[in-house]
């Protein structure tokens, strides 16, 4: 997630709030699995299975993490992807990763992980996500 550019990041972040718009740009604009992980976070197993699908599994993990999945958390971990783990946390709130985001000058993903975070408290439903 980090290597993506900025304005790609601020596009997902209008996506994690509802934006379809902007949603339907990164699908058509070569950012197809940025558009798939919004509508796994937002409850789509058909956009996990094409993460899945489409050689993004450690999005598709990413978003089980999201979810506190311990079996995604452990998938990322045996993966070596420490930076999406570290996301993960900040998005559910942990003090410690936000502090880490804040240390290292990535603002970008405080924005996204409080905007992620704040969509997941107010979802009224249980979705079941895919497990690892």
């Amino acid at each position: 997630m980090h290597r993506y550019p900025v304005k790609i990041l601020l596009a997902f972040g209008e996506t994690i709030s509802g934006n379809k718009e902007i949603l339907d740009w990164l699908l058509n604009n070569g950012y197809p699995e940025i558009a798939a992980l919004t509508s796994a976070i937002r409850g789509s197993d058909d956009a996990v299975q094409w993460l899945l699908d489409n050689k993004f599994p450690h999005l598709a993990a990413l978003d089980g993490a999201i979810a506190e999945s311990k079996k995604a958390y452990q998938w990322l971990e045996q993966h070596n992807y420490k930076f999406l783990i570290v996301f993960a946390d900040a998005c559910n709130g942990h003090k410690a990763a936000i502090d880490w985001f804040h240390k290292n000058d990535l603002e970008i993903f405080i924005r996204l992980a409080q905007k992620i975070k704040k969509f997941k408290d107010g979802m009224t439903f249980d979705y079941h996500k895919i497990h690892f």
